[in-house]
């Protein structure tokens, strides 16, 4: 099945803006994208065309608001400020970013395992886990592991835990699947939250500070008001806006501006 998309997207740029990490590109140039018990292959071809393998109802259903295909961000992009330079540089170099809509148990435990991890290693620690402890699923490109639920780990002991590199993080995870297995933290409870309700609800949790919590809340729940500040986005704010975040002035677009600003850091980091 073909579909047109003519806003921003570029699945290069989704894959490697630090927002998921089980993106693949396989070797006849389709991405794969995983979201809960959803698999997706997509290929581009020219004209804004994209081959996907799944009905047009799921797609709709699933894959438009995963890659948040009801917002226009080439209208986001034109609300920067002509006085702010370095986030239209950001936004120029990131065009095609998407903030993915995301199952939110995955996005918990992913982003309490990112605490001082790299990308890199956060992927492996990821896809340990779903080697573990999640379904195995025959694709047409070869075998994948969905990302096993709260209550598939249910009984995972620290020493299992472990084997996925974990570290200091292994007790974090343990209480993530105890509040959510017995009930203590809801995760789809959540969406019905003010901003500030789910921060705090995900907070409750060990191991979720404040830049974690807003990890979650802008890639699982799309509060893209939320800004999380790692330490890239820490230094863009002292060196290049003298310590004032730059976010505040754009409202329910600000988490989209940081993700800009993320990967345009990534893609700089020399200049800072």
């Amino acid at each position: 099945m073909f579909i047109e998309i003519t806003d921003d997207f570029s699945l290069t740029k989704i894959a490697e803006s630090g927002q998921c990490f089980r993106a693949k590109l396989l070797d006849d140039g389709t991405w794969r994208f995983i979201t809960g018990k959803n698999i997706l292959h997509i290929r581009q071809h020219p004209h804004n065309r994209y081959e996907i393998d799944c009905s047009a109802s799921k797609w709709h259903q699933t894959w438009l608001p995963y890659f948040d295909l009801d917002r226009n961000y080439s209208l986001v992009r034109s609300r920067i400020a002509e006085t702010d330079s370095y986030m239209k540089n950001a936004a120029d170099s990131g065009t095609g970013l998407r903030i993915l809509r995301q199952d939110p148990w995955e996005m918990l435990l992913t982003f309490i395992i990112s605490q001082q991890k790299t990308i890199p290693a956060i992927k492996s620690c990821v896809e340990k886990i779903a080697g573990m402890y999640g379904e195995l699923v025959e694709t047409p490109y070869g075998r994948v592991y969905l990302f096993p639920s709260a209550s598939q780990m249910q009984n995972c002991s620290a020493e299992e835990l472990n084997q996925c590199k974990l570290g200091y993080r292994t007790p974090y995870i343990q209480d993530a699947i105890d509040k959510v297995t017995s009930g203590q933290l809801n995760l789809d409870t959540l969406y019905s939250y003010s901003d500030m309700q789910l921060f705090n609800a995900l907070k409750s949790v060990h191991g979720v500070g404040d830049k974690v919590a807003n990890c979650i809340a802008l890639f699982a729940y799309g509060r893209t008001s939320l800004v999380p500040v790692d330490t890239w986005i820490r230094k863009v704010i002292d060196n290049v806006y003298d310590g004032q975040s730059p976010f505040t002035r754009y409202g329910n677009d600000a988490g989209i501006m940081q993700q800009y600003i993320f990967y345009y850091a990534q893609h700089n980091k020399k200049s800072l």
